[in-house]
């Protein structure tokens, strides 16, 4: 299979025809192999329009946004050549590439250790030398190395990132897929002198919830 090609074709039927106009992000996607962070057996599907969903089933398990969602998703975000960035959830790092193309710094958290291992690998190989994989609780990042300008969640959630959105910087922003009821939104959180503001952007077609932001059970009588 043609991989570049397919690279091509993503960007331009997935991600251009979405309102995704940010050059640099374009020529990242167009430049990474999303297929190496994937396994074999998806490999060949890695640029077909879905979600794909890889790693243990549980907590570890990671899903890898349709192009779509992910690149509507960092173009909201704005990432800025100067931003220190968390990629929360990293997986194999893919999310952590495209960032590391986009940004000065890039830090991966990641708490299973094959997937960990996996990414390592490949930023090293791939020669993406801006960028750090790092064990860690995914709900609760790394404050030791913010504070952030930009946090990503490349990932739908069900519940409020309370402790990441402690580790922006004043002005700084969290993207994330949001799941309120039946309603995927990709939102965007930035810290203001006031607070917290969130304001959701577009629809998302995503169908697995990250494991560690899944809604709480409500207690039933």
């Amino acid at each position: 299979m043609d991989y570049q090609a397919a690279r091509k074709h993503m960007v331009a039927s997935q991600v251009r025809p979405n309102d995704v106009t940010d050059l640099a992000l374009q020529k990242a996607l167009e430049t990474i192999p999303r297929e190496r962070f994937l396994p074999a057996h998806l490999r060949d599907i890695a640029y077909v329009e879905r979600e794909h969903v890889y790693g243990a089933q549980d907590a570890a398990q990671r899903v890898m946004l349709m192009a779509r969602d992910f690149a509507k998703l960092l173009a909201v975000a704005k990432p800025r050549t100067g931003d220190h960035v968390l990629d929360v959830a990293c997986g194999t790092g893919y999310s952590t590439a495209v960032l590391g193309h986009l940004c000065e710094m890039v830090v991966g958290i990641e708490s299973d250790e094959k997937l960990r291992t996996k990414a390592q690998g490949l930023l090293s190989e791939l020669s993406i030398d801006n960028t750090a994989v790092v064990d860690g609780d995914v709900t609760t990042g790394d404050a030791a190395q913010g504070p952030y300008d930009l946090i990503v969640i490349a990932a739908t959630i069900a519940r409020e990132p309370t402790v990441l959105l402690e580790q922006l910087k004043p002005g700084g922003r969290l993207v994330t897929i949001w799941r309120q009821g039946k309603a995927d939104k990709g939102i965007l959180f930035r810290r203001t002198e006031s607070g917290i503001s969130r304001v959701p952007y577009f629809d998302a077609g995503a169908s697995h919830v990250l494991a560690p932001f899944a809604a709480e059970k409500e207690f039933q009588f």
